[in-house]
């Protein structure tokens, strides 16, 4: 018996015998059936794919194989455009060969079981009926039930069992109108996809500039190779019916400070709302490989470091807590990146004394406009803190009485209308925040106060040190000048009815 291949399982060999019409290790290596291939990429684990092939069809019902499909298809999605031909059926067959798959497959069946003496290298071999194939392969073997060892054995098959293919494979039955070779594409969805942008960034603070390249990281997790492909990345979700895109998966989650949107429209193609970034040569997409493509390539756009604390309502710390170190910057054209910014991870480097770049800090970022103004936190400040005290809380009580809640209670048939008269209240709070600043030069410093609208529209500021900003109804914001090896004490007086 002739021998063609061997697969290993788990330290055991499997083995395929001659009835098998080619060699394994052949139909492994052998060349991909797909045709002209474009893949349209979306962010959320999701991809367009389109195989223009070539086929030669019968006229009537012919059922047709496409191999070389994604291993995570969505059939239900499968269209097939072409002259004459239309579907009539079509099954995805997903049992994929492997040894595990294959054992399983042989359950029932005889098969040969080769030893090799370890000593002296000769080989021995039985025939045996695979009993079972659950954590482990139970075969007999004469009269004896025999648990195949994990080292020191394989398993030669006669040939494949039906239905287990080497590759995922659509079959389709088409009701051809005549005969003759034709082009059809075949289209379809499938999971398995995924890409996002990541960007290194070169910051210059003495110069204020900001060196920023972008790249794009490609994923193929869908069991299949797409090769000499044309590739659109789509930075978009769309809906999807069964939770996937449009509802948040994979969005960047952390809050980002200071982003103001922009208005500009990007030089770039459009697909409905979204942005459309083609590979601009056609490129392999290896199964289970991260592929990177360089997509954007600015020098010295501008761009500044600066200091920034959110306090929350009532915050305040028995200890100085660090400020964020921020880098700003804006993607407007003409004074900043100009250009939309994918979804993905900005990486930010500094040139340390020696000339050598150096990592301080990441920042995810979402879906950016042209024209946006980004604040990308790096991490915290080592000499640049702050510590926020209450001062002081004080209730204050108004002259007039109100009323403010009136109700009508029925109890054993018995109505009355109940009127409760309460006092308004308002309280004062005063805060101060030291600020402290151990850098040899001075600093700026952004703070805000929020929560000053959780329950109450009213919030008003009788006082404070340094005139503050309004910048939503949560939110007051001051920027603050700290003198080198100094501090600077704010004070503010907020009052609201609780």
């Amino acid at each position: 018996m002739k021998i063609y291949g061997q697969i290993p399982l788990a330290g055991l060999a499997l083995g395929l015998a001659a009835a098998l019409p080619t060699p394994l290790a052949a139909q492994s290596a052998a060349a991909s059936a797909q045709g002209d291939v474009s893949l349209t990429i979306y962010n959320d684990d999701l991809a367009l794919v389109q195989d223009r092939r070539v086929l030669v069809l019968a006229k009537g019902r012919v059922k047709q194989e496409f191999p070389d499909v994604s291993a995570m298809i969505r059939p239900e999605t499968v269209t097939l455009s072409g002259e004459g031909a239309g579907i009539v059926e079509q099954n995805f067959d997903y049992d994929l060969l492997s040894p595990e798959k294959l054992l399983d497959k042989a359950v029932g069946q005889t098969v040969t079981v080769v030893r090799t003496n370890p000593a002296t290298g000769a080989e021995t071999r039985e025939q045996a009926l695979v009993l079972a194939n659950n954590g482990g392969t139970i075969v007999r073997i004469g009269d004896r039930i025999e648990v195949l060892e994990q080292y020191g054995a394989r398993i030669l098959f006669a040939g494949l069992p039906p239905g287990l293919r080497a590759r995922p494979t659509l079959s389709v039955m088409l009701d051809v109108g005549s005969a003759g070779a034709r082009p059809v594409t075949l289209s379809y969805l499938s999971s398995g996809f995924g890409w996002k942008a990541d960007y290194v960034a070169l910051f210059d603070e003495a110069a204020g500039r900001m060196d920023l390249q972008g790249w794009i990281t490609l994923t193929n997790n869908t069991g299949t190779t797409f090769d000499n492909a044309r590739v659109l990345l789509v930075a978009g979700r769309p809906g999807q019916e069964n939770g996937g895109g449009g509802m948040g998966r994979g969005r960047i989650n952390q809050r980002q400070i200071d982003f103001v949107p922009g208005t500009q429209s990007a030089n770039r193609e459009r697909l409905g709302d979204y942005y459309v970034y083609p590979i601009a040569a056609r490129t392999t997409v290896a199964n289970a490989q991260q592929k990177q493509v360089s997509f954007l390539d600015v020098a010295g756009a501008p761009a500044s470091k600066g200091y920034y604390f959110r306090n929350d309502w009532l915050g305040a710390s028995d200890e100085a807590q660090s400020f964020a170190t921020v880098l700003k910057l804006s993607t407007a054209k003409g004074s900043g990146v100009g250009d939309a910014l994918p979804a993905g991870t900005v990486r930010v480097y500094m040139r340390d004394t020696r000339g050598q770049p150096q990592f301080i800090g990441e920042k995810g970022i979402d879906h950016t406009p042209m024209g946006s103004t980004l604040s990308l936190r790096t991490g915290d400040a080592f000499d640049v803190k702050v510590q926020p005290t209450v001062q002081n809380r004080e209730r204050i009580t108004a002259d007039e009485w109100e009323k403010t809640g009136r109700w009508r209670i029925t109890v054993n048939g018995k109505t009355d209308d109940v009127t409760v008269e309460r006092q308004k209240e308002y309280w004062r709070t005063t805060m101060t925040y030291k600020v402290t600043n151990a850098r040899p030069a001075p600093v700026k410093v952004e703070l805000v106060q929020a929560g000053l609208d959780n329950w109450w529209s009213d919030t008003r500021v009788p006082s404070e040190s340094v005139k503050g900003t309004q910048r939503t109804l949560d939110e007051r914001t001051w920027t603050l000048d700290v003198p080198a090896n100094g501090e600077t004490t704010l004070t503010v007086q907020f009052d609201t009815r609780y």
